[in-house]
């Protein structure tokens, strides 16, 4: 008897697995969910409690290969650079996409000719790169996390159109992407660490002007009080 706890006895596995194997045959738009239903050997009403939408069984793939890379961490790259780290954290996710290559191409295709209706796509992929970036030890938060994230999700589509047209064994292609690619990053964040250095003065002289205009502003309502200047024709009253 099959384990019950087995990727192939549940359902969303399920699900994920056939939603890519559809991709890789057919375009994205001429997919249904009944096709992907009847391929995983759901029914629709399984499907409906697992994902609201085929978007959402695409996200479960994402977070799939999510889980996939971070379950294989092993603390082996704790002594190499942040930028090698990175490096082999996304070459491990590439090695864990490649089973489902040609599913992944069905929708690079599809996002290409509909970019609008493929827009939440970019909200996947910042979800996952948060993931990698922290696997690799790097943070995402602070006032340039978001610019990172995005900037990562920008790299990583150019490194997949290059293993997507890279058929050698050993990648070689898509590792030249990639070291590229961050290496550029690397320059573009220096940069931008720099700036948000150099305007630090800038920044805290405008907090101290807001909050002093703050502080004249309550005091100005006190004088008024204790006077009762009627407030001036021109200011909103609450």
């Amino acid at each position: 008897m099959a384990d019950a706890s087995s990727p192939h006895q549940d359902p969303r596995a399920r699900i994920v697995e056939a939603l890519m194997a559809l991709a890789a045959e057919r375009r994205w738009e001429d997919v249904t969910i009944s096709d992907v239903a009847e391929r995983a050997g759901v029914s629709l009403s399984q499907f409906r409690d697992c994902f609201p939408s085929k978007g959402a069984a695409l996200a479960g793939f994402s977070r799939m290969i999510d889980k996939q890379v971070l379950d294989g961490l092993t603390g082996d790259l704790a002594q190499e650079s942040p930028r090698d780290r990175l490096f082999d954290v996304l070459m491990r996710r590439l090695d864990a996409m490649a089973p489902y290559k040609g599913g992944v191409r069905g929708i690079a295709e599809w996002a290409r000719r509909d970019p609008v209706n493929a827009l939440p796509l970019n909200g996947v992929a910042l979800n996952s790169m948060r993931f990698m970036l922290e696997a690799a030890g790097l943070d995402s938060e602070g006032p340039l996390g978001a610019v990172k994230l995005q900037g990562l999700v920008l790299a990583w589509g150019r490194v997949l159109d290059a293993w997507l047209e890279d058929d050698e064994p050993g990648l070689d292609r898509t590792m030249a992407a990639l070291d590229a690619e961050l290496a550029r990053g690397g320059r573009i964040l220096a940069r931008l660490d720099d700036a948000w250095r150099i305007s630090g003065p800038l920044r805290a002289f405008g907090r101290a002007v807001m909050s002093g205009g703050r502080r004249r502003s309550s005091f100005d309502d006190r004088i008024r009080e204790r006077w009762d200047e009627p407030p001036h024709p021109d200011r909103d009253v609450a």
